[in-house]
């Protein structure tokens, strides 16, 4: 089965999320922006989901998963819990 590592941000708004997002694009830590500012419990490791496979996340994070680009902030994700940042770490 299909397995991959992620970290997340996840925040209330699309524009808080769009701002991070350049905030990292422009060379913030990913860790230390989810630190700051996720109001995911995994925010205090740095957004860090560890590993899990299809099926275990919601639908839209399921599919930006295990179907993007490894090392590259994805998003915003809108999904039941908010706007979410991703970078998917591995896959395999």
């Amino acid at each position: 089965m299909t397995q991959a590592t992620a970290r997340h941000i996840l925040v209330d708004s699309e524009a808080k999320a769009e701002e991070l997002k350049q905030a990292i694009e422009n060379g913030q830590d990913f860790a230390e922006v989810a630190r700051k500012h996720s109001s995911c419990p995994s925010g205090r490791n740095g957004g860090d989901l560890g590993s899990f496979g299809p099926g275990q996340m919601v639908p839209e994070f399921d599919k930006a998963v295990f179907n993007s680009e490894l090392n590259t902030v994805i998003g915003p994700i809108q999904t039941q819990f908010g706007y979410h940042l991703l970078e998917v770490t591995s896959r395999s």
